[in-house]
């Protein structure tokens, strides 16, 4: 237990002597929900429906905003990571009287909590400041829904960490990742009425079953059954990940 709390500390005090990292973590989500939220409802007014329901674009953006927040921690954290073995810190950190999985879990651990943070944040901002109906009853299960699918992206970004050695291949993977998962998903707009190439894409996408997930939990929009079966494949790809990035750990050094 010891090493998993090193390794947290560790990620902690890195975070918080960077203010870059935290604004990009924290903020940068809540800045698109006021931009894009406010904007494009502005614009649609009442327009704007999902599944035959009149909605506010803020209220069906919002969970867009959670996984985004949640996969751009992981992916900051995954930069940390590919800096370390880029000078040589990983590797001697390997040499500690630490686990390789207290350090997966050390890490998790610590994108779970500022997952959390920067996603009761948004919720909280959109509800106050943009009249965002939220489940409030729900909420535990929206928190339980953000810290398994963190972990998720996480193992998803460690694999990719630890294998690639050079900057500028790290670099466009991740931005690579950051627009095509993204913009190919339910994140920004309901995908019923686009491209029958567009929807096949979209529902293979782990950001697609997320955001879904997520958007069930906050509004209710959506069935239990189609929640329970893409909550389900995300856990699946997380497995998949987590068993990736632990035998990638176990063969660095």
């Amino acid at each position: 237990m010891n090493g998993i709390l090193a390794v947290f500390y560790r990620d902690w005090r890195q975070r918080i002597t960077n203010v870059g990292f935290v604004f990009w973590d924290l903020f940068v989500p809540i800045a698109y929900l006021l931009l894009f939220g406010l904007g494009v409802e502005r614009t649609l007014g009442r327009d704007f429906s999902i599944e035959g329901i009149q909605i506010g674009y803020a209220d069906f953006f919002l969970a867009g905003v959670l996984a985004m927040t949640t996969f751009g921690i992981a992916m900051n954290t995954a930069w940390g990571f590919f800096m370390d073995k880029d000078s040589g810190i990983f590797y001697e950190l390997l040499t500690y009287p630490i686990t390789r999985r207290q350090f997966l879990l050390g890490k998790i651990g610590f994108n779970v909590l500022l997952s959390c943070i920067g996603c009761l944040l948004a919720i909280v901002l959109g509800s106050l400041v943009m009249n965002v109906t939220v489940r409030w009853g729900w909420l535990p299960v929206t928190l339980f829904v953000v810290m398994s699918t963190t972990a998720g992206w996480f193992f998803f970004f460690s694999i990719v960490a630890i294998r690639l050695d050079r900057m500028d291949s790290f670099n466009t993977f991740t931005s690579a990742a950051y627009i095509i998962l993204m913009f190919l998903s339910t994140m920004f707009y309901p995908i019923d009425q686009l491209p029958a190439w567009f929807r096949g894409v979209a529902w293979l996408n782990p950001m697609t079953w997320q955001v879904d997930v997520l958007r069930f939990s906050l509004l209710g929009v959506g069935s239990t059954a189609a929640a329970l079966l893409e909550f389900s494949a995300f856990m699946l790809f997380t497995l998949i990940c987590l068993s990736g990035a632990v035998r990638t750990i176990d063969r660095a050094g």
